[in-house]
């Protein structure tokens, strides 16, 4: 076969897209689309320019499969896919014609990952979680059971903890995944609102042990369809639900995995998660938990309360400040910087598990902190974090 009848298709990862529509809203030849149930690529506009590729917060666009230019995956191929298919094999004269432009797209997906949080992979010893059981066209139901604010009412951050019950309804999940809840209504230009994603805060046997409900962590944002939609539910009120979403950002179940969390505001959603899966189930785990967690005032910061009762030797909690009068702005990676011997302390273990969730303006301060913290302990952060995004062990979903 004549090796220029290969074409290089850029593929989204379904089983790890979280929906959250950042590629498509980035993507300026609108190559990037999708429906109920996936969003694909267009082979005919996609031009390689990589401007979808740093914004994903999972890594699920940064794939490719060599195709015949004469019949790449079409979007009803890619809609219609559970899992990506696997690279069949090729002609190795078509291999050899296809190297420079490997080379040529291999180098601006390096440069494109440079201060994003790349590609996933799940920790060794997650449990595999389900994904894409339900859709815009077949969505599950779940039932308000309980809506209750976690943010000081005289402030204006409106955030709550909203319980979300699926009755009879099979809705698997894991602490990490997202959903997807599909809001009322239409657009200015009568289109149906799009889905819209929240991080679960729950642990997988539920709100209480074994229970089929989650929670997720909402702030109210001014003109959000969604976040507003939801905040204003009362109990027994019912919403249509998408997914489970999301395959890596997952929770390690090796008791003795040290676990570091790195969070802003509402970016505490899946680590709640994480703790009380670890406080229910491994309580006596001999894996460090450590939460870095930013807000800009104490009354700001969702779950201040319970985590004040969550135990010393469970969890080391550090909570940073950026609003609080008459005193310094102070933001995570400066929190971390104070604790360089705890974090310094846990990198080098081949347990150790970060996880960064929150602004996606915080990835950089993050990144550079770690970077200090182990320049302080004869360490290089830059190989270091390779090797643990390789391991499963580094994750990022910033927004």
């Amino acid at each position: 076969m004549n090796a220029t009848a290969f074409l290089k298709q850029h593929v989204i990862d379904p089983e790890i897209c979280i929906r959250c529509n950042t590629c498509e809203e980035t993507c300026p030849v609108d190559a990037i689309t999708h429906d109920a149930n996936n969003y694909v690529v267009d082979a005919t506009k996609c031009n390689f320019c990589m401007d979808c590729v740093p914004p994903c917060p999972t890594g699920s666009i940064d794939n490719w499969r060599i195709v015949p230019t004469a019949s790449p995956y079409s979007l009803d191929d890619q809609f219609s896919w559970q899992e990506l298919p696997v690279q069949q094999e090729v002609a190795t004269d078509a291999t050899i014609a296809l190297e420079a432009l490997d080379e040529d797209v291999d180098a601006l997906i390096a440069q494109a990952h440079i201060g994003a949080g790349g590609k996933s992979v799940a920790p060794a010893s997650a449990s595999k979680p389900s994904v894409n059981l339900f859709n815009r066209l077949k969505p599950a139901i779940a039932t308000i059971t309980g809506s209750y604010r976690l943010t000081d009412a005289a402030t204006d951050n409106d955030v709550r903890h909203i319980i979300l019950d699926f009755g009879e309804a099979h809705f698997p999940v894991l602490e990490g995944q997202s959903i997807g809840i599909v809001p009322p209504g239409v657009d200015a230009k009568g289109e149906p609102h799009r889905v819209r994603l929240y991080s679960i805060s729950s642990p997988r046997h539920g709100e209480r042990p074994n229970t089929n409900n989650l929670a997720l962590t909402v702030k109210r944002e001014p003109n959000g369809i969604a976040s507003n939609f939801l905040c204003d539910l009362k109990k027994g009120d019912r919403v249509e639900v998408t997914g489970p979403f999301g395959a890596t950002f997952l929770m390690p179940n090796d008791p003795a995995a040290n676990i570091i969390m790195i969070c802003t505001g509402t970016g505490s959603a899946p680590f709640r998660g994480f703790t009380e899966w670890r406080r229910r189930t491994m309580a006596n785990a001999s894996g460090k938990m450590a939460l870095f967690f930013g807000a800009r005032r104490p009354e700001e910061l969702p779950y201040f309360g319970p985590l004040q009762k969550v135990p010393a030797e469970l969890l080391s909690k550090f909570f940073a400040y950026s609003r609080v009068p008459g005193e310094p702005k102070t933001y995570v990676q400066d929190m971390m910087r104070r604790e360089a011997d705890l974090v310094a302390g846990l990198l080098p273990s081949d347990h150790t598990h970060i996880y960064v969730c929150g602004l996606r303006g915080m990835e950089q301060g993050v990144d550079a902190a770690l970077d200090d913290i182990c320049r302080g302990a004869g360490l290089r952060w830059a190989d270091l974090r390779q090797a643990m995004r390789a391991e499963g062990r580094y994750h990022v979903e910033t927004y």
